[in-house]
């Protein structure tokens, strides 16, 4: 699944790093540097696929190899890595030059996904494929549904493992489950998880109410415009179905009108196609709580506009009290600029805390999501609905699939900056230098609530390259401290024989056994069992800074009702000690139960004057069930 043209890079993720011919593998995607990748070995990848149909596969309707004919791939991978292109658009929308994050990579594709869906042998064989390779970087933007499955049960955290023993990085999306808690996909700690963020660019189309009102709303609608009348105006829950799914509206109620249909249920821009072929002119997608003000802009086939909770609420409210009600569609363009302020978290981008194992922060980080512009197969439509007759080479779609390619493109710079660096190092040096603030110096947000966001819901915040280039210290493992992390949490030798691939070891756990929180992770998540309960956690850290010789003091911002205690305070670096250890110890300090928050958060922050090492800590208090809502 793979196209040519490169993807939109968002004014707010800027980028200096070097240059770099590594290769990206896009399991979707693969980096692989200054070689030329073997040939893909289609027969051994799909035979998953070939099991579970019984038959061939037909190549009228999709394709035997990784040609895409659906879009996703195509996306994904320039997103990554696409050359430069110039005047780069969708239908005029975000005009510009487009390019790839690692716009020098080479980009290998494996496919791994058909119309009946995804098979775990066929992504463990592409994974497989992909190490015999000898790819830098494997990029995924698929991941299971509903909740995360026990590692030695996912496909993927099993494959992930294996790369990293091979010194790939492995970067997945979180999944677009928000906003609900305990979401998040693909959260082995071998694995860097990206949730998704909004960026500083707009493409508004205002809602007119036949009262005067005005409401914001975002679009990517290209056709002729609305008459330039005021027309009728209908909900959809009075004329058939409030989500306006295909077939459900009555036709006599709605021709000629503008309908308002309730997000969710069904695709987006199926809600426009079903009111435009009941005899529509018009529709208004309203949001609902499960999606609050996240706006995202779709290349409908009649006029449309997305508009937020608030103001979908007061246009229902209008509908209603209204004996005629009319509205039409101010369709504007693209807008860049700070407001509203980014980034923002995205609804749909799926949270944590970490299902299987609440002593493991995920996601990791943020990185852009929403309303992206990258490269598009020709097979299909911007839509991907099959009434839908446009071709285009570039389309603007949103999801932690997006995100997740941003990401990959950053480690695939970093990796050619510093070959010798484990996975690990990257995805901590990642980790210790995102940031929080968005572009007005607040803190970051959550579209779903409208409130701060916290690290349960970005990681450690969103991905800054240019700091990530120069991190100063670095939390670093490798396969031994991931085997004693599934020792930790209870995996004996059959089930750690899964991911090493090895006859089960009797042994394997000997003078292993511990908390998994002391896996040597870049952030901190702590769970108390009682509102007196004290959990301490050690920490190793290297310098990687240009100087040997260095200082580092350290910085605490404790969540509420918990104390800290960092031992030691000070960490001393020279020639002879690069890596420096130190014991951090979390103490509940609450007098009771009602007077704890379920979950509050902080951060260390360790600092030499020059480099700003930061670890996220987030902090549960366990009270009956470990999976309550936070």
């Amino acid at each position: 699944m793979i196209g040519t043209p490169p993807s939109f890079i968002p004014s707010l993720l800027h980028l200096t790093l070097p240059s770099s011919s590594t290769t990206i593998t896009m399991l979707s995607v693969v980096f692989q540097p200054n070689s030329q990748p073997r040939r893909w070995k289609s027969s051994a990848v799909f035979r998953g696929y070939i099991s579970h149909r019984g038959r061939n596969i037909d190549e009228s309707k999709e394709s035997a190899s990784p040609r895409d004919t659906e879009g996703h791939g195509t996306h994904t991978s320039t997103t990554a890595a696409g050359s430069s292109v110039h005047n780069a658009s969708l239908f005029e929308y975000a005009s510009g030059e487009a390019r790839g994050m690692a716009s020098k990579a080479r980009i290998a594709a494996y496919k791994i996904c058909w119309s009946s869906g995804c098979y775990d042998s066929d992504i463990l064989a592409a994974m497989d494929q992909a190490i015999y390779d000898g790819v830098h970087v494997i990029s995924l933007s698929v991941g299971a549904t509903g909740h995360a499955p026990q590692y030695d049960h996912d496909s993927i955290a099993i494959g992930a493992f294996s790369a990293s023993q091979h010194g790939i990085v492995v970067s997945c999306s979180a999944g677009n489950s928000g906003p609900d808690p305990y979401t998040a996909v693909n959260i082995a700690p071998w694995i860097l998880t990206v949730g998704a963020s909004t960026i500083d660019r707009e493409f508004p189309a205002d809602v007119v109410l036949g009262n005067g009102g005005v409401f914001s709303g975002v679009s990517l609608y290209s056709g002729d415009p609305l008459v330039d009348i005021k027309l009728p105006l209908v909900y959809a829950g009075d004329v058939g179905n409030r989500y306006c799914y295909m077939g459900s509206i009555s036709p006599s109620k709605v021709q000629g009108k503008i309908v308002v249909c309730d997000r969710g249920g069904n695709a987006r821009v199926e809600k426009g196609a079903a009111v435009k072929l009941a005899g529509g002119l018009g529709m208004i997608l309203a949001n609902t709580a499960d999606s609050g003000e996240e706006l995202i802009a779709d290349s409908h086939l009649l006029p449309a506009t997305e508009v937020g909770e608030i103001a979908a609420d007061k246009i229902r409210e209008y509908v209603k009290l209204s004996q005629y009600p009319t509205a039409t569609i101010n369709f504007r363009g693209t807008i860049i600029g700070t407001s509203p302020s980014a980034p923002k978290v995205a609804a749909f981008s799926s949270r944590g805390p970490n299902y299987l194992t609440p002593e493991i922060l995920k996601p990791d980080v943020i990185a852009p999501g929403v309303n992206i512009l990258a490269g598009w197969t020709g097979f299909v439509g911007p839509t991907d609905l099959e009434i839908d007759p446009r071709r285009v080479e570039f389309n603007i779609i949103s999801g932690t699939s997006m995100s997740c390619p941003h990401v990959s493109g950053i480690v695939a710079l970093l990796r050619k900056a510093y070959p010798d660096w484990s996975p690990a190092a990257i995805k901590s040096a990642l980790v210790t230098t995102a940031h929080n603030l968005d572009n007005s110096g607040k803190n970051i947000k959550d579209l779903a609530s409208s409130e701060e966001s916290t690290p349960f819901i970005h990681g450690a915040g969103h991905v800054d390259p240019n700091s990530a280039l120069n991190p100063g210290l670095v939390y670093d493992m490798d396969t031994s401290d991931y085997i004693a992390f599934l020792c930790a949490i209870g995996y004996d030798s059959k089930r750690i024989a899964v991911f090493v691939r090895e006859p089960p070891s009797s042994d394997i756990c000997s003078g292993k056994e511990g908390s998994p929180g002391n896996l040597n992770y870049p952030s901190f998540s702590v769970v108390f069992q009682s509102n007196s309960d004290v959990v301490t956690y050690r920490r190793t850290v290297k310098n990687v800074g240009n100087s040997l010789d260095a200082v580092y003091e350290v910085e605490v911002n404790a969540p509420a009702n918990v104390d800290i205690k960092v031992s030691p305070s000070r960490l001393v670096f020279n020639a002879e000690n690069k890596t420096v250890s130190y014991d951090i110890t979390f103490s509940s300090v609450s007098s009771g139960w009602s007077s704890i928050n379920s979950a509050t958060f902080g951060s260390i922050e360790w600092s030499n004057g020059i480099h700003r090492v930061r670890s996220p800590i987030a902090v549960k208090w366990r009270q009956g069930s470990s999976r309550e809502s936070i």
